[in-house]
């Protein structure tokens, strides 16, 4: 699936907690990168600060600013969130939002380099949490490069009047550098209007909704025990399913040219 990636208009409504819900209940290896410009939260919350010393993406920029190492520094910043399996890997975000300056040349690289992780043995699909649109140094690369984008929203009229606007924006800059259409679609976060009632306002489709759950989103915003059978957890774990849908209706119709170009056998 290669570059799953999640975004939001404002205040990050469960942006991180949805990215780390699906990172955790999903049965494909994958790595959970925290890409907010404004800083992560995983690291502190849901794992304690347990970890010692400095890791994560800010570290990975400054290396490869200095040394063009990142090949071979990448597996060194991730933290294992399913040890010692190493197929629920998470590599952290900024610790310090001052830090966004050393990351923000860096978009495309690591764009191009988290989009060969599926190619490599074991391949691993990247789950990336934007955080914000509207930061200093937003992901664009990113997004371009995603398999999937998913614009997280709750459910109520003053958010859905702030993602209409970012869903222009992020329509008008996918047609700009020719991102292929049907990338980005609709994840909801909570109750309020209906799926098709937002889908049809927004003019974008609904790829699905994770219910309101605050001891599930505690957990993963603090720390504790998840348990997969809680609604969060299991509405996460279905998210993949329509997600390996929409991409295996895209690789179809992209291959469809192809294979009609190719003549019959004599």
């Amino acid at each position: 699936m290669a570059i799953i990636a999640l975004v939001s208009a404002k205040g990050s409504p469960g942006v991180t907690t949805s990215a780390l819900a699906c990172a955790l209940a999903w049965h494909r290896r994958l790595v959970l990168a925290e890409c907010d410009p404004a800083g992560g939260s995983i690291l502190a919350g849901y794992l304690g600060g347990q970890l010692d010393g400095p890791r994560g993406i800010g570290e990975l920029a400054v290396g490869e600013l200095r040394d063009g190492n990142l090949e071979t520094a990448f597996w060194s910043q991730l933290v294992d969130l399913d040890a010692p399996r190493r197929e629920r890997l998470l590599l952290p975000g900024l610790v310090d939002p001052a830090q966004g300056g050393s990351v923000t040349p860096l978009w495309q690289r690591f764009a191009d380099y988290f989009n060969a992780l599926d190619r490599g043995t074991p391949g691993y699909d990247v789950l990336v949490d934007c955080g914000r649109l509207h930061v200093t140094g937003p992901p664009w690369p990113l997004l371009r490069a995603a398999s999937v984008v998913l614009l997280v929203t709750r459910a109520q009229l003053p958010d859905l009047s702030g993602t209409r606007a970012v869903v222009t924006a992020i329509e008008r800059d996918f047609a700009e550098h020719r991102v292929p259409p049907g990338t980005l679609r609709l994840l909801l976060v909570g109750g309020g209007h209906g799926r098709a009632e937002i889908s049809r306002a927004l003019k974008l489709p609904v790829i699905a909704r994770l219910p309101h759950d605050p001891r599930t989103a505690g957990v993963l915003a603090l720390g504790g025990t998840v348990r997969t059978g809680r609604p969060l957890m299991r509405a996460a774990a279905a998210l993949e399913v329509p997600i390996g849908a929409l991409l295996e209706r895209r690789q179809a119709r992209l291959a469809w040219p192809v294979q009609q170009g190719v003549p019959d056998a004599v």
